[in-house]
């Protein structure tokens, strides 16, 4: 398939995770791509695993950081020429139990998860196209199911929810379309590297996890690409859950 042939993809989160997979796949499809990460290594890894005509274009920004926003957008748009697509993959996840939760926590996971998507939204409104831009934002089951010792990650998850149905219908009389998707547990480094306090009663999640296991990266990749094509052309302000059955 060759659905991003020419398309000018800004993707953010390239580099690793659903982020890299979300590269590979619309370069393999023809897209130009936009690469933003905070981790150059991350970067030029995700970059030497891209086949495609494509072009893919890498760049070190931090999105919690306005003005690194503001600057990477111009910097996507002058050197794609333009912006077709805006896909907001990064994201970070912490254990938060509710004694211990503090402001430091909060702040965190709603600047990166949040603040981030509705600043790289923001600015990239002013380069999408009228009757074809797309937005992607990467939520989370946890926006709307429990997950126990995730307070805060759920609520920063929840935001980016509610912020992208609220944003996909403040653009629709431009005929752009706003699609968050929320994945289920995915095989990253990102749940990998997670670690529950000790005594943690694990026993919820044993009825919330998918009896498919957790999902590949390609697979959440796949759902992005379809939301973000021609395919997913009727699909806004849905939120598009990709979870294999979780808490069926």
């Amino acid at each position: 398939m060759n659905r991003f042939d020419g398309v000018k993809v800004l993707l953010t989160g390239a580099g690793s995770g659903i982020g890299r997979a979300t590269a590979i796949r619309l370069a393999a499809e023809g897209a130009d791509l936009f690469a933003v990460d905070r981790a150059a290594a991350g970067l030029a890894e995700t970059g030497s695993l891209i086949e495609g005509s494509g072009r893919y274009v890498p760049h070190v920004a931090d999105v919690t950081e306005e003005a690194a926003v503001v600057t990477a957008v111009d910097a996507a748009a002058a050197g794609l020429g333009g912006i077709d697509v805006l896909v907001n993959v990064a994201g970070i996840q912490r254990t938060t139990p509710i004694e211990s939760l503090t402001v430091a926590d909060l702040n965190l996971l709603f600047s990166v998860n949040l603040v981030g998507t509705a600043l790289f939204c923001r600015e990239a409104l002013r380069h999408l196209p009228d009757r074809t831009g797309v937005i992607v934002n990467v939520a989370s089951i946890a926006a709307t199911q429990g997950n126990p010792y995730m307070t805060a990650y759920a609520a920063s998850k929840g935001a980016v929810l509610a912020f992208s149905l609220s944003l996909a219908a403040e653009v629709v009389g431009r005929g752009i379309r706003v699609v968050p998707i929320s994945p289920g547990t995915v095989a990253t480094p990102l749940t990998r590297d997670i670690e529950f306090p000790e005594g943690a009663d694990l026993r919820y999640f044993g009825r919330i996890r998918s009896l498919l296991g957790s999902a590949a990266p390609e697979q959440i990749a796949a759902a992005i690409a379809f939301a973000a094509s021609s395919d997913g052309g009727y699909l806004t302000g849905a939120n598009l859950r990709v979870d294999g059955g979780s808490g069926t």
